[in-house]
């Protein structure tokens, strides 16, 4: 996670309580090739849960997404009190329709190229993410908290004023 950056992040939030799809590429650089890069690009979503659970069977889903993601997103869930109101409503997590493409060219170049073509894209849903290739889902999540993280302060008011927390 450490290694992860966004260098382009979505125009819009997760939705409290709707669903939001986030368009993103995310370059990885293999490690036993030079001058290679690799582009992920795919759909990530955070949705409602679709019946309110009880409190003792509310937990955050995840949908194609690796064994290995899935039990970061069970330690995050143990470990980030901040978040727990938003792991306790029951978000459901998707990753869908991931493509990859290698390009012959530096890591700089691809990265400055797809951030540029992000820009001009006007999708208020996509985002560039730098990443570690063979840990790229790890990246992906990073971006995923990230997100999680500046939605939180939207997220608990529309809660709050729901009577939901």
């Amino acid at each position: 996670m450490r290694n992860t950056r966004v260098l382009y992040a979505p125009d819009r939030r997760i939705d409290s309580f709707g669903d939001t799809r986030f368009n993103f590429r995310l370059v990885t650089e293999p490690m036993d090739e030079v001058g290679v890069c690799r582009i992920r690009s795919g759909w990530v979503e955070a949705s409602r849960p679709r019946i309110l659970r009880p409190p003792d069977l509310r937990t955050l889903e995840t949908e194609g997404f690796s064994a290995e993601a899935a039990r970061f997103f069970e330690w995050m869930q143990e470990h980030g009190a901040r978040f727990q109101p938003l792991f306790e409503y029951g978000f459901r997590f998707c990753r869908s329709d991931v493509a990859e493409e290698l390009v012959h060219d530096s890591v700089d170049e691809v990265a400055d190229r797809v951030v540029r073509e992000s820009l001009s894209s006007g999708d208020p849903f996509r985002s560039v993410v730098m990443g570690v290739d063979d840990a790229w889902e790890v990246s992906l999540l990073a971006f995923v908290l990230e997100m999680i993280q500046k939605s939180y302060e939207i997220n608990i008011f529309d809660f709050r004023r729901r009577g939901l927390i």
